[in-house]
């Protein structure tokens, strides 16, 4: 009789850690790979405020033809789960930046460098996986620059997401 009230309460104990282990991963950390003005690749990470928020905190470089950029972006996002491993989410945010274009190359803002400014949504899916701490992403930010010239800009950013989750 003993080894039986050993094994439900072994048992109760294994299926409340691994609860507890699912909801005290809070934060994520990944590489996200963006298409807007080019290639961009940035270093992504979140880090989870409630059960239904979190901050989205990126630093990513581009490169489009001749002009290479430089940003940092925060992105607060709402996120619904949608069925067991799936999450939807959208939020919105900004970031400043700076770009280079190459010496011999003449751009449309008659300079070569520059700062800039970003105002941007979000929203996306994401599928997290249920035995190993890994999440895929794919998103969609509308994204308006606002530069040191007079010539701003509109645009989609594509992307896709691997991140670690802890």
């Amino acid at each position: 009789m003993k080894k039986n009230y050993y094994c439900l309460y072994l048992l109760f104990g294994i299926i409340f850690s691994s609860q507890a282990q699912e909801n005290t991963l809070k934060n994520a950390i990944g590489l996200r790979f963006g298409n807007n003005h080019g290639l961009g690749i940035e270093v992504s990470y979140q880090n989870k405020l409630s059960l239904k928020n979190r901050l989205e905190l990126d630093f990513g470089w581009t490169n489009d033809n001749h002009t290479d950029a430089l940003k940092i972006s925060g992105i607060y996002q709402w996120y619904w789960n949608f069925e067991k491993e799936v999450d939807w989410y959208a939020g919105f945010g900004g970031g400043l930046g700076s770009w280079n274009t190459d010496n011999n190359y003449m751009n449309s803002y008659g300079n070569d460098n520059g700062i800039f400014y970003v105002i941007n949504g979000d929203v996306g899916i994401e599928y997290n996986f249920k035995e190993i701490p890994i999440q895929l992403a794919i998103d969609l930010r509308p994204e308006y620059v606002f530069n040191n010239y007079e010539r701003n800009d509109f645009g989609i950013n594509f992307g896709l997401s691997i991140r670690y989750k802890f």
